[in-house]
Order: structure tokens, then sequence, then C-alpha cells
């Protein structure tokens, strides 16, 4: 009887399975080669941020379309626009900590308008007057602490944020309405004022940058993000580690570029009736540095990395040996803090602090914002940019249907859908279930 033959063992058969499972785009070498597995991402699921760039372009020629007189797109508008977008962009990036962990923040609306009237209370000229920039790191100091307390909470006894949170909603309500009686202007604490102290904050919103300033500032900005960018990519490859294809940086840094050139350019376009209005509004660069902070510590820091894998499954983070407890505390410190921001902003635009803030309003639209930018509410995934876009979405929404003279309840009705399309849209592509044309199913 005839012995079976034995097939030698396949050296590279480890190599092969060991490619195999590394993502294409990373090993990929040319921009064509990244295009391709970016496709496959699709197909498989991982549709990324598509949606809700979708999602801009369609708000954008709708309400073009529809709006009186097709004034959507109008320089005056689109600067309105940004405003507006501004509060929803910050606070949803607050909502993102929470978020990325498995977690949810019900109390950042009422928590960060504490932090508002703090810093509106604590410039009066007629009472404290303190410099406004102490002010401001007073207030988001006293968020972070109420943040902190609240991740303590929920980590040392073990209670869900969901309870924590909302338990902090009611808190900082009443804190708020405490907090506005403290002043001499009988709860209405405002930033109308001659004082150039006061004037700071409420030109955060109200107050533009020269438009030749806004130029080189953006310029500056663009090189700098750009050297960054290459300088950093060409180190990995240099270093023998995985690195996008220059091809590709390229296509990013002009991407970038343009956009600034976008931005600054419609700015600079007066949108007075009367006199001269021009400029990049000074919330442009706050929003940004938020934005680049949050997104250097939650990529390319250890603690970034840490939340993560505590988003994606919290036991094996903490048999790896990371200190889970201490990671969720500070997150949500951070989460406050930023939340404190956004409503800092949310103060300057409507020029003051009243009991009339919708803390509960402002909360579910940053969760709403954060989803439909892409964050999951399963935890694991999501960036500060998705927070960005998911408040252009809500800003857009809002702005749009305001121009039509359409009532709140409207408003919300269409969010909602929105948010409930972003959420089924992010169930789906986890479970790989997306009909993508020749994706799995």
């Amino acid at each position: 009887m005839a012995q079976p033959v034995e097939i030698p063992p396949d050296p590279t058969a480890a190599v092969q399975a060991a490619e195999a499972e590394v993502p294409p785009a990373l090993i990929a070498q040319t921009l064509g080669e990244y295009a391709r597995a970016w496709i496959g991402r699709m197909r498989g699921g991982d549709i990324g941020v598509l949606p809700v760039v979708v999602g801009l372009v369609a708000i954008m020629v709708v309400f073009e379309i529809i709006s009186p007189n097709h004034v959507f797109l109008h320089a005056d508008n689109l600067v309105n626009l940004f405003e507006q977008s501004a509060v929803f962009m910050v606070l949803a990036m607050a909502e993102t900590f929470a978020l990325i962990l498995g977690e949810i923040d019900l109390s950042i609306g009422y928590l960060g308008a504490c932090g508002a009237v703090i810093a509106v209370q604590l410039v009066q000229p007629v009472t404290t007057n303190w410099p406004w920039w102490a002010a401001i790191v007073a207030a988001l100091a006293a968020c972070a602490l109420a943040g902190a307390i609240q991740g303590t909470i929920i980590t040392r006894l073990g209670i869900p944020s969901f309870i924590v949170t909302l338990a902090g909603y009611l808190i900082f309500n009443g804190v708020m309405l405490i907090l506005l009686l403290l002043g001499p202007f009988s709860g209405y604490p405002n930033l109308a004022s001659a004082d150039t102290n006061v004037q700071v904050l409420y030109n955060l919103m109200a107050g533009t940058i020269d438009p030749t300033i806004s130029w080189i500032g953006m310029g500056v900005v663009v090189v700098g993000i750009g050297g960054l960018m290459w300088f950093g990519d060409a180190r990995r490859r240099r270093a023998g580690l995985v690195a996008p294809p220059p091809s590709l940086t390229l296509l990013k840094i002009g991407l970038i570029a343009a956009a600034g050139i976008v931005v600054v350019a419609i700015c600079n376009i007066n949108r007075a009736n009367i006199g001269v209005l021009a400029g990049v509004p000074w919330v442009v660069p706050i929003v940004l540095a938020v934005l680049a902070a949050w997104t250097i510590l939650l990529e390319r820091t250890k603690y970034g990395r840490y939340v993560y894998a505590i988003g994606g499954n919290p036991e094996a983070a903490r048999r790896a040996g990371i200190n889970v407890s201490l990671i969720v505390t500070i997150a949500f410190a951070l989460c406050s803090m930023t939340a404190g921001i956004g409503v800092i902003l949310y103060a300057s635009y409507i020029g003051g602090m009243s009991n009339n803030v919708q803390g509960g309003q402002l909360v579910l639209f940053a969760v709403a914002a954060a989803v439909i930018g892409g964050t999951s509410l399963f935890g694991g995934r999501g960036k500060a940019m998705h927070g960005v876009l998911g408040g252009l979405v809500i800003g857009g929404i809002y702005n749009g249907m305001y121009l039509q003279s359409l009532d709140v309840q409207r408003i919300f009705i269409v969010t909602g859908l929105v948010l409930l399309a972003a959420v089924s849209i992010d169930a789906l592509s986890r479970r790989g279930k997306v009909n993508f044309p020749g994706g799995r199913r």
C-alpha cells in the first residue's frame, strides 16, 4: 500500500498569512493602491466619514435651491452658519471623549453652562473685575474638576455613566441658577459693556481678524500642518515604519490648503450692509485649536491609544495593565473642560448668560453631532474631526430650516431623523452589512 506523500510545510505560509491580516491601506505604496484599498474597506462596511460628507453636500445643494433668494451659500450666511455650528462642534468634540470609551455624558450642557456663568461673572467690572484670561482659566478648571468627580464616581463606585451624568445634568442645572444670582444683574449677567476686558469675551464670536492677517495666518497654519505631515511621514519611512505614500500626503496637504483658501476668501468678503465687516471670525482659530489639540491627544499619544483600547474592550485593557479608572476619569475631566469652552462660545454668541440656556438641548445636539459625524455609540471608534463634521451638519440643518422660517419643532424632527439614520449606518457598518456593490452582506 502506497504511503501518503508528505508535503513539506511552506515556509512562506506564515508570512503570507501575516500579510493577509495587514490592512491594505497600511502597506499601499502608491496613491492608486491606497484608493483601491479604500474602496475595499467601503465594500467591507468600513465607510468612514463618507455619509457625513455626502450629507453636507446634500444640505448645501438642497438649501441653496430652496432658500429665499438662494442665500444659503452667500458669504454672510456661511459665516453665520459656522458661528452657529461652532458651539455644536466643540460640544461634540467634548462628547467624543465619553463616546469612544463606550460611555455617555449627559451633564455637559449645564456643566459647561456653569463654566460660562463663572467666566461671565468674573469679568464684570462692577464686582470681581478679573482679567478675561484668568476668568476663562477659572471657569475651565471648575468644569474639569466637576468632570473628574463624575469620572471618579463612575469608575470607583461602578455606577453607569448614564445615571451619574443624568444626576449631574440636574445638579449643574441648579448650580447654574445659583451662580447666576451671585452677580449684580438679577440673574442676567451680560457681555454688552464698554469695558475692553469684557469685550474680549464678547468678541470670541463677534470679533474678526484683519483680512490681511487672516491670509497670513492661513498660510502659516497650512505650511505648519503640511510640514509636520510631510516630515513626519518621511521620518516613519526612514525608520522602516508604515507610512502613507508621498502622493497621498501631498494630496492631503493640497486639500487642507484649498479648504483654508476657501474659508478665508469667504470670510474676507464684506458682509455688512453699511460700513465694512470682513475677516475671519476669532471663533474659527479657536475651534481649530481645540480640534488640533484633541486630535493630537487621541491619535498621537499613549493616552489616546489607551482610550481607544478601553472603548474597544475594557476588560482586555485592564488585563493589559492599563489603569482604566485613571484614563476614564481624565477623559470625563477633558470632556467637561471642553464643554466649558463650547458654552463660553455660546455665551459670547448670545451676549451673556441667563436661565434660558437650554442645556438639555445642547447636550442632545452634542451627542447627535458626534454620532452623525462618525463617532460610534458602541465605543472604540471616533475622532475629534467627527465632532466638527457632525456639528456642521447640525448647524446646516438648523440654519437652512431657519431661513425657511420653519418652526423649531420641525428642526427637531429632521435632526432626530438624521441622527437615527447615522446610528443605523453605524450599527450596520459594524456588522459589515452595508450593501455596497460587491460588498459583503
